[in-house]
């Protein structure tokens, strides 16, 4: 019968990446304090390290200027079916004065 493969969640991973970044116990000690095999924990403090920077990236000003430009467009479209429809309303008008 195979094992199961265990998924760990992300909040777990960085703290047995972080007690393997201090330096404190041994990647052999980690691993039998949190259950985990030595390269596992290898692996999850090579990711960290690589992606550390991502944690400072300011994300909201390119956010900000899709949504803002996706609010633009439809704002725009919103005015050209009002004009649209004012034009049209002002044409009826005429026929009931």
């Amino acid at each position: 019968m195979s094992k199961k493969r265990i998924t760990y969640p992300a909040a777990f991973k960085a703290k047995v990446a972080l007690a393997a970044i201090k330096q404190e116990k041994t990647i052999s000690q980690l691993a039998a304090q949190f259950k985990v095999h030595p390269t596992v924990i290898s692996k999850w403090k090579a990711q960290l390290l690589e992606n550390v920077a991502n944690v400072f990236v300011d994300g909201r000003t390119h956010k900000k200027s899709q949504e803002d430009d996706h609010d633009a467009q439809s704002l725009y479209e919103k005015i050209g079916r009002l004009e649209v429809e004012i034009d049209f309303l002002k044409k009826k008008s005429v026929h009931f004065n």
